[in-house]
């Protein structure tokens, strides 16, 4: 894909291999890392946090995608700006305070992404979409890896892109769950930038070029 970013995502990599699973994901086309942050209260399951982050930050150059399914991310903007995040996204169910949470990230010199689950429609984030940089469609509700994608979710990424061109802003639109060869085209052609695969990338069938 000439114009897409492939985000792989370590939820699905081997966690005692990780510094070969990164250098998998430089091999493989990767234009970022993505990292899937849950705290077992905005999803249920736990996963990692700074400081995974920060050792793994020596081994790539590439931009770490930081996804906070956790409540209450105003409270660690700086923590993961710390450990080495580029762009940070936060869940606009998370928090009252997204306008607010925006600022933190950009104060820190990162990216600002908001992400929307399944059951959030776009329409909540006009007064936000101005001062985003990156829009995170979730396409499975958040928490596990390989699930299916709801094509429904897929809509949304049409709405993103024609809503940025009709106001001539510039943020870029990333789609995450369910990616594989048989969803690639329509998550792509509905307009999404940067494309999140996780079980697929990694188990090496994930067709891109």
């Amino acid at each position: 894909m000439k114009n897409q970013v492939l985000a792989p995502s370590l939820l699905s990599a081997d966690f005692a291999e990780l510094g070969n699973e990164i250098k998998k994901i430089e091999n493989n086309n990767g234009g970022a890392v993505h990292i899937d942050v849950m705290d077992g209260s905005f999803v249920p399951e736990i996963t990692y946090g700074e400081p995974v982050i920060r050792s793994i930050r020596k081994l790539t150059k590439l931009p770490f995608d930081v996804h906070l399914m956790i409540d209450k991310p105003e409270l660690h903007v700086d923590s993961f700006a710390q450990a080495g995040a580029d762009w940070i996204t936060f869940h606009f169910e998370s928090t009252a305070h997204a306008h607010r949470v925006i600022q933190m990230i950009h104060e820190k010199g990162k990216k600002a992404g908001v992400a929307i689950c399944p059951g959030t429609p776009v329409s909540v984030l006009s007064e936000i979409l101005p001062c985003a940089d990156i829009i995170l469609v979730m396409t499975v509700n958040p928490g596990w890896g390989g699930q299916k994608l709801i094509p429904s979710c897929v809509e949304k990424v049409a709405q993103l892109k024609k809503y940025r061109e009709e106001h001539g802003l510039n943020y870029m639109i990333s789609v995450d769950g369910g990616v594989n060869n048989e969803t690639l085209g329509s998550v792509i052609n509905a307009g999404t930038d940067i494309v999140v695969s996780g079980s697929c990338f990694f188990n090496g069938s994930l067709k891109w070029s």
